[in-house]
Parts: C-alpha cells; sequence; structure tokens
C-alpha cells in the first residue's frame, strides 16, 4: 500500500510544478481506515485530500482523486488568469 501511495504522490507531483515534499498518513479506528495526503509546493498553498473507508485500498485512490481534481482545478484557474491577463494587454 505505501508503495502504491509513493507513486501516486510522485504522478501527482509531476503535474503540481516544484513540489517539496508530502505528507502521507494511514490511520485507523476501529472498522474505518482513513488516509490523509498532504502536498506542499513553494508559494502555492498545501493540497490536502482525506478519505475513509472500510480498507486502505479505496480510501487511498479517492484521496488521490480528490488530489487530482485540486491539481486539475489550480492548473485550469492559472491557465484562465493567464488568457487574462494576456487579453488585457493586447
Amino acid at each position: 500500500m505505501r508503495k502504491r501511495a509513493e507513486s501516486a504522490v510522485r504522478r501527482l507531483g509531476e503535474r503540481l510544478s516544484r513540489t517539496v515534499d508530502a505528507i502521507i498518513r494511514f490511520e485507523q479506528d476501529g472498522p474505518v481506515k482513513r488516509v490523509e495526503i498532504v502536498l506542499h509546493a513553494p508559494g502555492k498553498r498545501s493540497l490536502m485530500a482525506r478519505s475513509e473507508g472500510r480498507y486502505y485500498g479505496p480510501a487511498l485512490s479517492a484521496a488521490i482523486e480528490r488530489l487530482t481534481t485540486q491539481i486539475r482545478t489550480l492548473r485550469a484557474s492559472r491557465r484562465t488568469a493567464q488568457r487574462a491577463e494576456k487579453a488585457t494587454r493586447a
């Protein structure tokens, strides 16, 4: 499970430029398994995703999907801002 989480975080780090580090937490509270992933990058807010489930596998997949969505949104908003800046210069 750890290797799967590390490889997923590496892939996400490549999509988010200049990722400094990541924290992956696996927690268990009775039958509930929880996975939390935090990505840090300079000049940006930290991206955090948490998911829980009965097993670690599905919880990890859901947390990775949530981080992917956050990165996609961040990149799209950055592109929109760049387009707006170009339009104001022209």
